[in-house]
């Protein structure tokens, strides 16, 4: 029963997703592929890896993981930042044009959320946090992140 609960909520989210995505991609074709859009949305939640980061996560070589990233350089999604620490790293953070086509999925989010809150009790609220972040931070520790 939890499993099925849990599934229909992530597969939901997912829909919604792809929903806006395809309204929004129905007169013209999306400039992002199915992989490419995997790949930013490991980047966006590693928090700016460096290539190799990126790479060492999604298991491919480095340069396979390099020409996928030039390739969303070129298209505008993803910029290259110097390291202040080592000047000869790089960490890749996502711009603002892809925060835009992201925030697609995050403006749902803030209104099921706010569903949340008007339903349930700030408690219930509180409880579900407590929840999650147990979940996220101590039951999947296969998707470790820095």
């Amino acid at each position: 029963m939890l499993e099925n609960s849990f599934a229909q909520v992530y597969s939901k989210f997912k829909l919604h997703f792809y929903q806006e995505i395809f309204s929004k991609f129905q007169d013209r074709e999306a400039s992002l592929t199915a992989v490419e859009t995997f790949c930013m949305e490991v980047i966006l939640a590693l928090k700016e890896p460096t290539v190799n980061e990126f790479a060492s996560f999604v298991r491919i070589s480095s340069p396979n993981a390099a020409y996928k990233v030039n390739s969303l350089i070129q298209k505008g999604y993803v910029e290259k930042l110097q390291s202040p620490n080592d000047r000869r790293e790089y960490h890749l953070r996502p711009t603002k044009k892809y925060m835009d086509y992201y925030n697609i999925s995050s403006a749902y989010l803030q209104s099921v959320m706010e569903r949340v809150r008007r339903r349930f009790t700030q408690e219930e609220a509180e409880q579900l946090d407590r929840m999650l972040r147990i979940v996220d931070q101590e039951l999947m520790p296969e998707v470790e992140r820095k």
